[in-house]
């Protein structure tokens, strides 16, 4: 085959793939310039998630009309001159590639000026190409607007995931960014509604506070750690404050967001035995570094940082973590001579929705007479309160008198049995033609829900019980965004959710057979925020599969104990009356037979 060399444009879109991969991209690019531009100001607006209208509005130092068409060529940089640089950066951008990488995708019309400037310049391109550049009346900063994105490549623009999607990999990157500079003024917009409105603050805890809400900021406690390689500050959750769902769990450097596997681990090493397994707490830390040990050019996106110490980075950090949680009343030792010191460490009160207790119960006879002629007949109950045994009990009364007809204590007619026996609320036994059948009681939910999910799904109609009172959960942002692409696939099922601000829900209803009790309520939205958050792009059939037995799962994971004879019983009915009895969706068994054979064996 012939070798030859690229046209520029065809280049210049291959290279765009490596820093533009969705809308969010461009945002965190252009948000990034405008805090390197000095800004103190910075506005982002939002048309169709990104596909329309991307406009980044900033009161920066602005550009020279020269700089201003120099700004789009591929490595054109202020930020470095020598290799050497390269090891002292401390902006966002150095590489110079942001701008013509965009330009290469998308419709891109700058309008800027500087401050000695009289009037500013627009520079208007398309797809890499030049289209013009006029003088014109513009304030101070820069006002990038990028329309089209993707229109010359339709491929790229045809595999975006849905609009709720994309805009909420755009308020991620938003809120990176705006978390590192409580110092500047940012809002978001998004088709016309306001989504965040972020005025100066005077710390981090404010910021937070305003980005994630005042609720986020009393479940985390303050850290701080300085040695000769790295200084660390910012904030950590709270051991009972930890949650099901992935979110807000921030790593900086030297004010810029990356990812690190390596450190996540060494915070959750930190929460070892403080936290439930499954479970992972909010952190927000800021690493101040040398910026000569750390390689922040190892990815296109600048998302992965390289440290020339990783492993004293890791120690220091989970010593950091692990300190934090001690003086928060979360683990160590108590000082009984330390008239301040915490007398108990503080557990919260949804730390039991992942650790139940239970509580036994002491029964009470108030008619026993122990002077009383006769014997008294005992009864399980008096030692096992925690089983419910439905069906009549054998009263004193009713109990065969022995020096009669010692035979008749064996007969049927004259010892009533229990027709339900449920243990601990977890299973239930009952008499079947060969044995005892047993049924897990969570499994059987399991399947009735599956079952009732996926005929729903199909159809309008739904099931729902109202809550006590409307519970009120703080979401955040994101997780607001997905209860309302969502609102019509809830109502179906027998949620009723509804918006409350930009980052609450009000949750008046659930399906039958979920909890109503507000602490499970709590749990449950978090829940549904991963299930919500699943891309469910498959086939329909498969993708109604899977949504079904994700409600399933759980609905059962949360319903309320059994309370009486006859709920246990409509259980049983219920589950011996659907698609499968024997098996969940996902095939784990619900009903097992205990032959009277086996039973005789144990005797």
């Amino acid at each position: 085959m012939e070798l030859r060399i690229l046209p520029r444009n065809i280049a210049d879109m291959i290279a765009a793939g490596e820093v533009v991969q969705r809308p969010a991209s461009v945002v965190k690019e252009l948000m990034e310039n405008a805090v390197d531009a000095g800004a103190d100001q910075v506005s982002v607006t939002v048309t169709d998630a990104g596909r329309t209208l991307i406009q980044v509005i900033d009161n920066g130092c602005g550009m020279s009309p020269d700089d201003a068409v120099l700004c789009f060529e591929r490595h054109a940089t202020s930020k470095i001159a020598t290799a050497e640089d390269l090891q002292e950066i401390t902006t966002f951008g150095f590489r110079g590639e942001a701008l013509a990488s965009i330009a290469a995708v998308a419709d891109v019309v700058l309008k800027t000026r500087r401050a000695e400037d009289e009037v500013g310049v627009e520079v208007h391109l398309t797809g890499s190409e030049h289209v013009s550049t006029r003088e014109v009346a513009a304030p101070q900063g820069s006002n990038f607007a990028v329309r089209n994105l993707f229109f010359n490549i339709p491929a790229r623009r045809k595999f975006l995931k849905s609009d709720n999607v994309e805009f909420r990999h755009i308020v991620e990157e938003f809120q990176r960014v705006a978390l590192t500079r409580p110092d500047i003024a940012f809002t978001l917009t998004h088709n016309g509604r306001d989504i965040h409105v972020l005025k100066k603050a005077k710390s981090l805890k404010f910021r937070v506070t305003d980005l994630l809400g005042p609720q986020l900021v009393g479940e985390v406690m303050d850290i701080a750690a300085e040695t000769s390689l790295v200084r660390i500050h910012g904030f950590v959750g709270r051991p009972e404050s930890a949650k099901k769902t992935l979110g807000n769990q921030f790593l900086f450097v030297n004010g810029r967001y990356f990812r690190s596997p390596y450190l996540h681990k060494a915070v959750m090493k930190a929460y070892e035995a403080l936290i439930p397994e499954g479970t992972t707490p909010s952190y927000f830390i800021f690493l101040e570094v040398d910026p000569s040990t750390i390689d922040v050019n190892i990815h296109p996106t600048k998302t992965e940082i390289k440290f020339e110490e990783d492993s004293v980075i890791f120690q220091t950090l989970f010593a950091c973590v692990r300190e934090a949680t001690a003086r928060g009343g979360a683990g160590g030792d108590i000082d009984f001579d330390n008239p301040e010191a915490r007398e108990l460490p503080v557990i919260g009160p949804r730390f039991g929705e992942y650790r139940p207790v239970s509580i036994p119960t002491a029964g009470v006879d108030p008619t026993y007479n122990p002077f009383t002629e006769g014997e008294k007949y005992l009864d399980v109950r008096d030692f096992h309160p925690e089983i419910p045994f439905y069906g009549d009990p054998v009263r004193p009364s009713q109990a065969v008198d022995r020096h009669e007809d010692y035979g008749k204590l064996f007969e049927d007619r004259t010892m009533p049995t229990a027709q339900v026996l449920v243990v601990q609320g977890k299973y239930i036994f009952s008499q079947s033609a060969s044995g005892v059948m047993v049924v897990n009681v969570r499994r059987a939910r399991e399947r009735i829900l599956f079952d009732r999910f996926l005929k729903v799904l199909g159809q309008d109609a739904h099931v729902s019980q109202s809550t006590l009172f409307p519970v009120q959960v703080n979401v955040g942002v994101e997780g607001r965004l997905l209860f309302d692409a969502n609102d019509a696939l809830l109502k179906r099922l027998g949620f009723d959710i509804e918006a409350f601000g930009t980052d609450t829900v009000v949750v008046n209803g659930v399906p039958e057979g979920y909890s109503t009790e507000a602490g499970k309520v709590h749990t449950m939205v978090g829940d549904l925020i991963l299930i919500l958050a699943d891309d469910h792009g498959s086939l329909p059939e498969t993708m109604a599969q899977s949504l079904a037995q994700k409600f399933a799962v759980l609905g059962a994971s949360g319903g309320e104990k059994l309370s009486s004879p006859t709920e246990a019983q409509r259980l049983v009915d219920a589950l011996l009356s659907s698609s499968n009895p024997e098996f969940t969706s996902s095939g784990r068994r619900i009903i097992s037979i205990l032959p009277l054979d086996e039973i005789d064996k144990r005797f």
